[in-house]
């Protein structure tokens, strides 16, 4: 069922329209970018790339101090703008520019030229609407219809905990912002249209290293020594289940596990085991509270079976709350463009994003954008090596955003 679309409308159409030149370039750009995956802080080609295209339309992008991700803001030195006194906040856009660290297993002429590396979330994607919408808006503003001041923040490592946010945030990425959006591509979600949803969106998430040790010894004795590949499979099984009695099945906390490593030999018993995993939480308040669940429930499991652990849990990200107020804004920049049934409800997901470290400092909302081709029912998901959009997403994402720096300057 399509949400209810804000009753707020506007006079006339909106300008900030995608030009079918710069819509052909922009999926040109997207498509090299998609050759050419980087992983997290290693972003250096797809910073350069687009530093370039900003600083050709004569834009003074600033990049990052560890030499990835940059900010770029548009409008300060309008006259709409000036005339405020420089008071009016800014708002942010967001997008992230690294790859996955998994092989891509498409056919088509632009897939990925780095072994082992994707562009398996859209990310790429993300990058080339903010760069499309930062293009467009600047046009605006040399034209004097900019209200309000934009920032673009292209930040890096999204996908390592705990994300490049933070290193955004650090490097003033923040500092005179009122709000700030973004977008994630949804595969489940038609080209054209937009899920939204106000209050959590995204999930916790957090990782979880636990090195098990014991003497280690001879198949034939097992009752002489530790057991470790036994005692591996019981906190793989138990420890989830142990956690699923210790939180409020409310908070939806769970623990997956995504690797696991012990011996080398068929008769012998290994001295050490590993696993790792991500601990994912709905609620924020449990999420406080399941670095010490997922500590005692380990140490238990693992004593029962006599083996030694050592646990390094890695906090990682919040879930990202959407501000009411900014969904607002998102709906009626989105009902603006192509009409309110071009808006769907969408549901909290288990998946984590460093959006929520921008939400610890200023109200925003992450709506998630339809890539799935239309009429088209082949089942792709985020982090597989066969993920792709329908290109016409770039066009709704730029236009979504033109639209929302245009109606949030009628904010006072």
């Amino acid at each position: 069922m399509p949400c209810e679309a804000d009753p707020e409308t506007t006079d006339g159409e909106l300008p900030g329209l995608l030009p079918p030149g710069l819509r052909s370039e922009l999926i040109s750009f997207r498509r090299d970018l998609h050759m050419h995956p980087e992983l997290g802080n290693r972003e250096f080609r797809t910073t350069a790339q687009v530093r370039a295209r900003l600083e050709k339309a004569g834009l003074r992008p600033r990049t990052l101090a560890n030499g990835t991700g940059l900010i770029c803001d548009i409008g300060r030195d309008g006259a709409s703008y000036a005339a405020t006194g420089g008071r009016r906040p800014v708002l942010a856009l967001r997008a992230d520019l690294d790859a996955l660290p998994i092989p891509d297993t498409k056919t088509v002429p632009y897939r990925s030229t780095i072994p082992k590396m994707a562009h398996a979330c859209g990310h790429d994607v993300h990058t080339t609407v903010v760069l499309g919408a930062g293009l467009v808006l600047a046009d605006l503003a040399e034209q004097g219809l900019l209200p309000n001041p934009v920032r673009l923040i292209f930040q890096p490592a999204e996908e390592v905990l705990p994300g490049g946010a933070l290193d955004a945030i650090e490097c003033g990425a923040l500092d005179g912002v009122g709000r700030i959006i973004a977008v994630h591509c949804d595969p489940k979600v038609e080209v054209g249209r937009l899920g939204l949803r106000t209050g959590p969106i995204t999930s916790a998430c957090d990782r979880l290293e636990v090195r098990l040790a014991g003497p280690g010894g001879h198949t034939a004795r097992p009752h002489l020594t530790t057991d470790l590949v036994t005692a591996a499979a019981r906190v793989a099984t138990d420890v989830p289940a142990v956690l699923a009695r210790r939180a409020d099945a409310r908070s939806g906390l769970s623990l997956t596990w995504g690797r696991l490593e012990t011996g080398h030999a068929p008769n012998v018993i290994p001295q050490h085991a590993e696993l790792s995993g991500t601990v994912r939480c709905l609620d924020l308040a449990a999420w406080r509270e399941a670095a010490d669940l997922v500590h005692a429930a380990v140490d238990e499991v693992a004593t029962l079976h006599r083996a030694k652990t050592e646990i390094s849990y890695i906090r990682g990200v919040p879930p990202v709350v959407n501000d009411a107020d900014v969904t607002g804004l998102l709906r009626r920049a989105m009902a603006a463009r192509r009409g309110r049934y071009s808006l769907e409800d969408t549901e909290q997901s288990l998946g984590g994003e460093d959006f929520s470290w921008y939400l610890e400092h200023v109200p925003g909302a992450m709506a998630r954008l339809g890539v799935r081709p239309v009429g088209d029912t082949t089942r792709r998901d985020l982090h597989c090596g066969d993920f792709d959009v329908d290109e016409e997403a770039i066009a709704v994402g730029v236009e979504l955003f033109t639209a929302a720096a245009l109606l949030d300057g009628n904010r006072m």
